[in-house]
């Protein structure tokens, strides 16, 4: 299924995208996409209804984030060996964590509106995993039966913030609009192995990041088996899992940043389309 909530910020209703790309209403059979409908029952009931017999949403629709109520919006830094490599930075021994503040999360096709002094504000596709079932000390073998589902997470980072304000990576990485997250939510037995996943970011109609899941550091199933051992995962908290190479701040033999005006579009095997516009605060 593909798991979607439309409508203006705030005020997002749940919705199903049928097979013939029609955007169904689901505000009959619940009240929003979040974590106390994401476990394996609920997901079933959803399954088991015939998307026909759904309301068609007519006319256009601003898509929000594909999970509303996000509990915990956690990030992985450094987690692709290609990245590590274009950077310069040494292979991490553990995966690297930080967080981002929720008030970053818009939608897929919301403006990223960079904020006052922003002169280093940098592009990151990553693939973002939704858990479904709490997760508390769990094995990498079993870790993938507490995910609800997929999506696309562009973590967009102002890279002076990031690393020249003195603290953690939070200050770079939370800035509001800066954790574009959708369009949908695809439950995983429609990913049946995420570590197989094409991703690309282009800029302008040009191609920055070309990458697969396939060269994570810390697998999907890993990352989660570390983060449980740390704390409990609830369902509804969204796990970015790091980006492939080819951002900004890396590129030869000058960095390349955001700026207004600009256009980003990213893409994920069987997760859909983003893009975002990019406007600067006033």
């Amino acid at each position: 299924m593909k798991l979607l909530r439309y409508g203006a910020p705030g005020t997002e209703k749940p919705g199903l995208l049928d097979d013939a790309g029609l955007l169904r209403d689901l505000s009959g059979q619940l009240t929003d996409i979040d974590g106390s409908m994401l476990g394996d029952e609920s997901l079933e009931r959803l399954r088991a209804l015939d998307p026909a017999s759904l309301p068609i949403v007519e006319g256009e629709q601003r898509i929000g984030a594909c999970v509303g109520n996000i509990g915990k919006f956690l990030c992985i830094g450094l987690n692709y060996s290609d990245h590590a490599a274009e950077t310069g930075a040494a292979i991490p021994e553990h995966p690297i964590l930080f967080f981002k503040a929720n008030s970053a999360i818009v939608g897929a096709y919301d403006d990223v509106v960079m904020p006052r002094g922003s002169t280093h504000s940098d592009w990151e596709c990553e693939l973002g995993v939704v858990i479904g079932k709490t997760a508390k000390y769990v094995s990498k073998e079993a870790a993938l039966d507490h995910v609800a589902g997929y999506c696309i997470v562009n973590d967009v980072s102002e890279r002076h913030f990031q690393n020249h304000l003195t603290g953690q990576w939070t200050k770079g990485k939370s800035c509001d609009t800066y954790g574009p997250t959708g369009p949908w939510l695809v439950t995983r037995d429609e990913i049946p192995d995420p570590q197989k996943l094409d991703m690309a970011l282009d800029v302008n109609g040009e191609r920055m990041q070309t990458g697969n899941t396939a060269t994570m550091i810390f697998s999907v199933a890993e990352i989660i088996e570390h983060l449980s051992h740390l704390f409990t995962l609830h369902p509804g908290d969204v796990i970015s899992t790091g980006t492939p190479p080819g951002v900004g701040t890396a590129m030869k033999p000058e960095p390349r940043y955001l700026k207004k005006g600009d256009t980003m579009e990213l893409t994920i095997d069987g997760l859909g389309q983003q893009r975002q516009r990019v406007d600067m605060d006033a």
